[in-house]
């Protein structure tokens, strides 16, 4: 099952990804989640350049759940807010728009990214 869970999210990641694209002025919020952490980054595609990383390793987090993904998202949203970077495009990479996914976007908006 579980071959057949990740093509599901690799034919769902491909399909964002061609509608999705970030640039210098308005980057795309990547986010993999994995069972151990979540990792968020803004990229500008044009470029092919990270411009900010956050994830639950640099928040000191070693357990996954809704308030350490939330948590993850005002820190992206505190570098890029000091990078001068306000608008994102989301790319929530294949994965549903619900739980860790979810908070880290709430996160993110909540500390002044808009999308």
């Amino acid at each position: 099952m579980a071959g057949k869970s990740l093509s599901r999210r690799r034919r769902i990641r491909y399909g964002i990804r061609k509608k999705v694209s970030g640039t210098s002025e308005r980057p795309r919020l990547s986010v993999f989640r994995s069972n151990r952490g979540i990792y968020a980054q803004l990229i500008d595609d044009t470029k092919g350049v990270t411009l900010a990383a956050a994830s639950t390793a640099t928040i000191g987090e070693k357990s996954l759940n809704v308030t350490t993904s939330k948590a993850v998202g005002k820190k992206l949203a505190e570098l890029a807010r000091s990078s001068g970077i306000e608008k994102v495009v989301f790319d929530r990479g294949g994965y549903l728009y619900h739980g860790n996914v979810k908070a880290l976007a709430e996160g993110a908006r909540e500390g002044g990214l808009v999308f």
